[in-house]
């Protein structure tokens, strides 16, 4: 038997949770952190490494507290992050800046150049990103930063992904030579493979743009899947946690293709892991490349496998800010959304309110709402963008099993659909799939599992997840709801490629708002 931490970075706060080895999760505590924005740039959202360790010295202590656990009991402790979350430091790895975290859009124009670039120079690691450069991704945000801060080239010495700054923080590391970078990160956010030698060539960078001349070369380090270890807790952070010193801690990775493993992930499965977001993550023996996915990178979710990844630019922060501006809440804004029937409210709404991030990489879509009348209602609203996140998901998932991706299952992880069942059935009737829900949240498990691993308590992936992962319950679909958003997805399909390319060929849409009466007219009745 052992106890180990499992650790998850969020957007707004970071999770705890002690896993045992027989029994599973122990106890869980978080502890949030602000995240900066600006009003006159909504593009900009940034978050203080200071005061993420603050929140997890917190969490950590208050879980261990909780459950009566004493820190010197716990054997290993792993962590993954949002990503890509990228922080400029010095020689010695001290923040230059705050994270440019996932939900900055800075780096519009920059990521454009990158992609316009690739294509030009045949760059082949374009094609494993789905042949789009991301906004969201650590080279188009470090090419910003290095535009907007002139002053701090010269004590610029490397970028971190917030799972590697973190692991590098605990364990004490102070040189760029001993980073361990997590491969999951590099791989699906920075262009890096071994298939091409890491990172793509020094002539190609520089001729993006003569600031990134010589940053190859900075990003220097071992690149790892997470079987390996990143190191052992300091005796400074062992103090502020108040967990024992020399304990071993993975190479982490990014949250969502942990809360994969946590979710039991198997070859076959699709994992929407839906929060703020919604990351899409599947794995595959033999995977080829999908355009218009985020990620096709060997070992990103399990060192065996090749991951995949894919997803939303917002689902939770939609339903968010549709609540907001009802001057309500998202659990208030729900109540009674189980009695609304497919269609019925005549609202079609495509869910790029932050963009969209599979499968057209496109950062300036805005969402579209169709079929408003004059009763409509902020719950309305909810309940169809629920169905547009879901519309939304289907075309990805369909994009996926195209190029070969297994959908064999899927598994609705992450938050929300712990606290929203209307979610899962919605999914259920528009995948027309039978949707696994984990009971309890998964979030942080795969954390533990990869800890229970570097421990070396289990000596797979899959023998930790038989003895600790939830089980999973089935929400099956409905035949009449499902039938009614077949007709509706059609639509959606039809707008989504209209409205979200630019070159898109002329279709007609006249009949899609009588449709969209007719459909709810009979939902009514």
């Amino acid at each position: 038997m052992a106890i180990v931490a499992g650790v998850d970075f969020g957007t707004l706060s970071v999770r705890v949770t002690l896993v045992h080895s027989e029994r599973g999760p122990a106890g869980t505590a978080s502890a949030e952190y602000p995240l900066h924005r600006r009003r006159e740039d909504p593009d900009y959202a940034t978050q203080s490494h200071a005061d993420q360790m603050q929140a997890l010295q917190q969490a950590t202590r208050a879980v261990l507290e909780q459950t009566g656990i004493p820190g010197e009991d716990v054997a290993a402790i792993a962590l993954d992050t949002t990503g890509s979350s990228v922080i400029p430091v010095d020689g010695q790895l001290q923040p230059l800046d705050e994270y440019y975290l996932w939900c900055d859009h800075r780096a519009k124009s920059e990521a454009e150049e990158i992609t316009e670039r690739a294509h030009a120079a045949g760059l082949e690691a374009i094609e494993w990103c789905g042949g789009v450069y991301s906004h969201e991704w650590g080279f188009a945000k470090l090419l910003h930063w290095l535009r907007h801060n002139p002053e701090k080239h010269e004590a610029f010495a490397t970028a971190l992904e917030h799972c590697d700054m973190v692991a590098a923080t605990l364990c004490g590391v102070k040189s760029v030579e001993d980073l361990k970078r997590s491969a999951c990160a590099m791989g699906h956010k920075w262009l890096w493979n071994p298939r091409w030698g890491g990172f793509p060539s020094e002539e190609f960078l520089a001729s993006v743009d003569p600031l990134l001349a010589g940053v190859r070369k900075k990003m220097g380090g071992q690149f790892l899947t997470s079987e390996h270890i990143a190191g052992y807790l300091s005796e400074e952070w062992a103090a502020r946690l108040g967990l024992r010193a020399g304990i071993p801690i993975p190479v982490g990775a990014f949250d969502a293709h942990w809360d994969a493993i946590g979710a039991h992930v198997r070859e076959g499965d699709v994992v929407n892991v839906v929060g703020t977001s919604t990351c899409i993550i599947a794995m595959a023996k033999q995977a080829s490349l999908v355009p218009g996915v985020c990620g096709v990178v060997p070992g990103s979710v399990h060192p065996d496998y090749t991951g995949i990844e894919a997803g939303l630019s917002a689902t939770g922060d939609i339903f968010e800010a549709i609540a907001r501006r009802a001057g309500t809440t998202v659990a208030a804004l729900s109540q009674g959304l189980d009695s609304y029937r497919a269609g019925q409210t005549g609202l079609l709404r495509l869910s790029w309110d932050n963009g969209d991030r599979t499968v057209l990489v496109n950062p300036e879509l805005g969402g579209v709402t169709l079929g408003w009348n004059l009763l409509h209602t902020a719950q309305d609203e909810l309940f169809a963008a629920i169905e547009g996140t879901a519309f939304h998901t289907r075309i990805i998932l369909e994009r996926m099993a195209e190029y070969g991706v297994r959908v064999d299952r899927v598994i609705n992880a992450g938050g929300i659909p712990q606290r929203n069942e209307v979610l899962n059935h919605v999914y259920a009737n528009v995948l027309n799939k039978p949707v696994l829900v984990p009971a309890g949240v998964p979030t942080s498990l795969g954390s533990g599992i990869f800890a229970l691993l570097a421990a070396k308590i289990y000596p797979t992936i899959e023998a930790a997840q038989e003895q600790v992962c939830l089980p999973l319950r089935t929400v099956a679909p409905d035949p009449v709801a499902a039938s009614v958003y077949e007709r509706l997805y059609k639509h959606y399909r039809d707008l989504y490629f209209a409205l979200g390319r630019r070159d898109a060929s002329a279709i007609a849409l006249g009949g899609v708002m009588p449709a969209l009466r007719a459909i709810a007219a009979e939902a009514r009745s």
